[in-house]
């Protein structure tokens, strides 16, 4: 927030520089980000009136000027300026001036003519001139003659460059800052001084009544909507003070009825527009949601798809303005407006949000309607707004205000503890003490009893909610420096790790040696993710935790599932032609379980690539399994789940637990999110696999015998699962079976419909013997039989 420091002086009394009382704000928690100074480095230039202009004798582009600055004697100045004439009032750099960027001016001769001194341009003294009109822009800056100017008289003061500007950096939760009236009251309290507001009355000059009629039809997104009409207005620039605070500020001036608004947002806080009567026609005003698709063109000039989320203020028939947002360029105030209407509404934060980021269009009356406005704040803006419009002759106002609220403004109180506060910041107040702070905040204060007080909080702070609200501003302006320090008191412990995280940093790093690189993303996502990823309406995923306030809404609800975080990652990658990954995240999801909220570690993997299929990730999840104490896990053909494709999907189960789930995704997903390859995804529940791993460590020496190794080829069935084959490998292996691995499926015509080749590697050792083709024979022998009996199965032919 870009604070004049003169403009502020207005409100409070403030005899401090600008640098003192920044540092002040900022132990009072209005932290000072910069302060700017204008004109600090320009001396000796003063305002002069061209009095005479001669031609130069020796050059056609040069002319004589004799300029009266208030001394006994005229100053002659040579210039090359096309766009002075006589009586023109000018910024006059005398001689030995100095000029921002530390030029010195000096007199001298100009093809032999003395010139004692420099007519002065916008940019020569700093003014950037992207805020001033274009005429003022090409040559020396020419003072306005409607003003009058005493000769001789600093520019610094005329032009208003003897000023500070103070950045200030606000928090979110004091929307009521974002404006010189916050400021000012935070000064004040700061400075144990009285604000002064301004006093605001309107005179109605018109004998018409407004004559508008206004209707909301969503007033969940527009809580009221207040108006004033104004005729016989006459539109042009806005004096120079006016104009001046507007670019200090950061605000480009237009013309006199935008620049009073821009004025009254800055003042006030409540951003206001104003409409060209012309456009609204039927003297009727609409406030109601855009219809899908539709077009319309903002002030900017740029044309913008809207959709059925956006509000609009409109006439009944034709959009006028995006709420909150921007006006249209078709009823924007023009050259030749004669009557107008000024809008001072309340529009519901989160839609305005939404709406401006949809849009791409951040605006700084958008900032502003993102934090909620007291209902107060847009009377005295429409007021002020008006009043001003009386007082600088910009029009007439119009008997009566439109005000279409759909609830009344509710006083927020608060019952404190005074001897609570003082347990809890560790300090002594009395209860004058503590009233003395809360009234110059502009509380009211009703003492029930001697540790029981009744606080009215002002109308503007709306973000005082609690007891612990009122700590806090008690703290910040008793000083946060006069606390006392007092040494904490206990026993110095080293943290250390639970079990539960130990146990998850031997997850990742079993995924680590797997070859998977770790990805982080964020815990509140969008809902159309779930939407994306073909959840159930009535699948558990979709009883998601709400935000109350997000940034927006792809980061509106708390993630149930890391699947949609693993599949934006996995997109990314492949839009930018990466090949081949590996990827896992480890990270919470939540559930609201009758709002109590619970918290489930999860862990997801995803792949893709030439190499990679639905084994490869089933063998990392297995090595993570391995890898961190787990054992006697089952496979089930999963056919249920939206999210895979059909057949290419199980889940993993421990007894009647299940553990995890994967598979290749559903073709239908990978279209949602653009991604043109075969992709692999599991999510394992962590906490049920901690609960269920052992993880205790069994030193086992070395094998001292050497393995024998048998390959088969089986033909089965298509739909039988590997999970079987491989448990009736390993509980027919009569104690030397150590290993089965699946390391072949084929599918094909010479296999015939209906069946796959499935091949395994059985690995024989024993732990007393080398082991023969004799001892290894008939337990090979057993297990075919009992594939065979169980499953079918059958050695393939070669």
């Amino acid at each position: 927030m870009l604070v004049s420091l003169k403009w502020l002086k207005e409100y409070v009394d403030i005899n401090l520089d600008a640098k003192t009382f920044g540092d002040k704000m900022t132990m009072t928690g209005t932290k000072t980000e910069t302060v700017e100074y204008y004109g600090e480095e320009i001396s000796n230039v003063v305002v002069g009136k061209i009095m005479r202009i001669e031609k130069h004798p020796d050059a056609d582009k040069l002319v004589i000027t004799k300029v009266d600055v208030g001394a006994e004697n005229l100053v002659q100045i040579v210039t090359g300026a096309k766009n002075v004439k006589e009586n023109d009032y000018i910024p006059v750099a005398l001689d030995g001036a100095i000029l921002p960027g530390g030029i010195t001016i000096k007199s001298g001769k100009l093809r032999g003519i003395d010139s004692n001194g420099m007519l002065c341009s916008a940019k020569e003294l700093g003014i950037d001139e992207k805020y001033i009109e274009d005429y003022k822009k090409n040559g020396i800056y020419i003072l306005d003659m409607e003003d009058s100017y005493e000769v001789g008289k600093d520019i610094k003061a005329v032009l208003g460059l003897n000023d500070a500007v103070i950045d200030f950096e606000l928090t979110s939760n004091r929307p009521d800052c974002k404006c010189m009236l916050g400021i000012a009251r935070e000064a004040a309290v700061t400075l144990n001084e009285k604000i002064k507001y301004p006093e605001i009355s309107v005179k109605e000059e018109s004998e018409k009544n407004i004559d508008v009629e206004v209707s909301i039809e969503n007033p969940e997104l527009c809580s009221g909507y207040l108006a004033r009409r104004v005729t016989d207005v006459v539109i042009e620039k806005s004096p120079y003070w006016m104009q001046r605070r507007l670019v200090e500020s950061g605000v480009r001036p237009i013309n006199n009825i935008v620049d009073i608004t821009n004025y009254v947002m800055l003042e006030t806080g409540q951003p206001m527009h104003a409409f060209d009567m012309r456009e609204i026609g039927n003297n009727k005003i609409v406030v109601k949601n855009a219809n899908e698709g539709d077009m319309f063109v903002t002030l900017d000039g740029q044309e913008r798809k809207l959709d059925a989320d956006t509000l609009m203020i409109t006439n009944g028939a034709k959009y006028l303005g995006v709420a909150g947002v921007m006006g249209g360029e078709e009823s924007e105030i023009k050259d030749d407006t004669t009557e107008i209407m000024l809008e001072s509404a309340l529009f519901n934060p989160e839609n305005i949000r939404k709406t401006s980021k949809k849009l791409g269009l951040r605006t700084e009356a958008s900032s502003r309607f993102e934090k909620p406005i007291a209902q107060t704040t847009a009377e005295m803006a429409l007021e002020r707004a008006a009043q001003l419009i009386e007082l600088l002759g910009a029009g007439k106002v119009m008997k009566g205000v439109v005000d279409n609220r759909t609830n009344e403004a509710k006083k927020q109180t608060i019952t404190v503890s005074p001897r609570r506060i003082n347990a809890r910041l560790g300090i002594e107040l009395s209860m004058d003490e503590f009233c003395d702070i809360l009234r110059s905040l502009e509380f009211v204060c009703d003492l029930k009893s001697e540790d029981e007080l009744h606080l009215e909080v002002p109308y503007f702070r709306l973000d005082i909610e609690q007891e612990a609200d009122i700590f806090e501003e008690i703290a910040r302006i008793y000083g946060f420096e006069n606390l006392p320090s007092i040494q904490l008191q206990g026993n110095t412990t080293a943290g250390v790790r639970t079990d539960k995280q130990k146990f998850l940093d031997g997850v990742k790093s079993a995924a680590i040696s797997c070859g998977l690189y770790e990805s982080l993303t964020y815990s509140f996502v969008s809902p159309r993710g779930l939407d994306k990823i073909r959840v159930p309406q009535d699948s558990r995923l979709r009883n998601v935790v709400k935000l109350l306030n997000p940034l927006g809404e792809d980061t509106s609800i708390m993630r149930s599932t890391l699947i949609p975080n693993m599949l934006d990652v996995i997109y990314t990658n492949s839009s930018r032609n990466i090949d081949e990954v590996g990827l896992f995240e480890s990270g919470h999801v939540f559930t609201p379980e009758e709002m109590a909220g619970v918290e489930e570690t999860r862990l997801c993997i995803g792949m893709y690539g030439k190499k990679v299929d639905f084994f490869t990730l089933k063998g990392v999840v297995e090595k993570i399994f391995e890898r961190n104490g787990l054992k006697g896990q089952k496979y089930i053909l999963e056919s249920a789940n939206t999210t895979f494709h059909p057949g290419r999907c199980a889940n993993i189960v421990v007894g009647d637990k299940k553990i995890a789930t994967l598979g290749e995704i559903h073709p239908e997903v990978l279209n949602n999110y653009g991604i043109n390859k075969r992709v692999y995804v599991a999510e394992i529940d962590i906490d049920t696999v901690y609960s269920l791993a052992d993880n205790t460590i069994v030193f086992k020496p070395l094998p001292k015998f050497p393995a024998v190794t048998r390959d088969i080829a089986l033909l089965v069935k298509s739909d039988v699962e590997a999970g079987d084959i491989d448990e009736i490998i390993m509980s027919n292996g009569q104690g030397i079976v150590e290993t089965c691995k699946l390391f072949d499926v084929y599918r094909g015509e010479q296999i015939g419909k209906g069946y796959k080749s499935i091949a395994y590697s059985i690995v024989y050792r024993s732990l007393e013997k080398t082991l023969t083709d004799i001892d290894v024979a008939p337990v090979h022998e057993k297990i075919l039989t009992e594939l065979e009996n169980k499953l079918g199965a059958k050695l393939r032919e070669q």
